[in-house]
């Protein structure tokens, strides 16, 4: 059974798993990666949800606030041995939860092209592609999304 907790960036599980993350993003889009860097930057996250099982973090999303009643999903991820499992569904629903309880009426979201399995949880959840926004317009590795809630 899962755990699924609600905090902030400074919980450790969180930062190892966006350790994860950032090595894996590395592995793929190479040096393309550097352009990522600032714009993943956990200043302005205050909202994390970490997923557990048996006390072991599997995966983690974050949302910060954007504009005023619109949240940006952040630095989603699941632990390879994690994947398939649906995971990233609860963790994704989760942050939708907060952002309507927090009278959020909209998320939005910046992913990869080169990233399939994310394109389709966010699809699967009701996203909607829309013009890449703020920093990632003319990016041709970025694709956004939004949700109304």
């Amino acid at each position: 059974m899962f755990e699924i907790v609600r905090t902030n960036t400074e919980n450790q599980d969180f930062l190892q798993l966006v350790k994860s993350l950032d090595a894996e993003l590395l592995s793929i889009n190479g040096e393309d990666h550097i352009f990522y860097g600032p714009l993943n930057k956990l200043d302005t996250v205050k909202h994390v949800v970490v997923v557990y099982e048996n006390s072991c973090p599997l995966a983690c999303g974050a949302m910060r606030e954007y504009i005023d009643d619109v949240m940006e999903i952040k630095r989603m991820y699941t632990s390879p041995p994690a994947r398939g499992r649906r995971i990233a569904s609860h963790v994704l629903t989760e942050l939708e939860r907060w952002a309507v309880e927090l009278s959020y009426r909209k998320c939005i979201l910046e992913t990869g092209k080169r990233l399939p399995a994310a394109i389709t949880l966010y699809m699967r959840h009701g996203y909607k592609r829309v013009d890449n926004y703020g920093s990632y317009r003319g990016d041709d590795n970025s694709v956004c999304f939004e949700k109304k809630l």
